[in-house]
């Protein structure tokens, strides 16, 4: 029984390595071609007319700038997040301004019926809270984050915000002006220094040694784990 067992194990490994050795040309080919037309999809004007350089990484973020009679037109950018169930790799297109002109998924598994709607959701043109497109990147957050404006998918959050992230990292990236890693933009503040009125704060540029801002609420007595509030 044993033996049987061996046997048969070998023989569908044996078939299983062959199938995947005889269709991996057409499975990079057809992922190759998928990205190409995601590139095109995304970029101004869907990439009519227009050359794409080689890809440029920086971080874990490809960037394809693309020209058009010698002038950069934008450019299309690959960028992955971990996402509810999984990591998101979208393709996201930027004007030379940088406002996003569109996105594609490239790859998600997020639940079905729900945070997989990032597909369309995020591109509704007759949902303005929910487009991005036409938008700048860089600090996009769901409504029910302090600052932010774009509505999130209903009951998938999480997927909302991961998708939110890599749209910023993208958007980072391309522009040059933060870290690609995190998706963040260059922020002034750092965290403040621990000490009551006496410390230096490392929210704000404008303090001195001794000093007690007005504008920051923060500077009382054992109060260093309060959140900052600027006028």
């Amino acid at each position: 029984m044993v033996l049987s067992l061996v046997c048969i194990s070998v023989v569908a490994a044996a078939a299983l390595a062959g199938v995947y050795l005889l269709t991996q040309d057409a499975i990079e080919a057809q992922k190759a071609q998928k990205q190409e037309q995601a590139i095109l999809a995304v970029l101004p004007e869907q990439g009519v007319g227009a050359e794409v350089a080689e890809a440029e990484t920086v971080g874990d973020v490809v960037i394809y700038r693309a020209t058009k009679d010698g002038q950069e037109i934008g450019a299309a950018v690959e960028v992955s997040e971990m996402g509810f169930g999984g990591a998101q790799k979208i393709m996201v297109g930027f004007d030379k301004e940088g406002k996003i002109i569109d996105y594609a998924i490239l790859d998600q598994q997020e639940t079905p019926g729900l945070g997989d709607h990032i597909k369309e959701w995020f591109k509704n043109e007759d949902k303005p809270g929910q487009n991005i497109r036409g938008r700048k990147a860089g600090n996009l957050k769901v409504s029910k984050e302090a600052g932010g404006d774009v509505d999130a998918i209903t009951a998938a959050t999480i997927s909302s915000k991961a998708f939110l992230r890599a749209i910023n990292k993208a958007y980072n990236a391309y522009m040059g002006n933060a870290d690609a890693h995190s998706g963040a933009s260059k922020q002034e503040h750092a965290e403040p220094a621990e000490g009551g009125n006496d410390h230096k704060c490392g929210k704000c540029k404008h303090h001195e040694e001794g000093h007690k801002c007005g504008h920051c609420k923060h500077h009382e007595n054992n109060e260093t784990e309060k959140e900052v509030s600027h006028e």
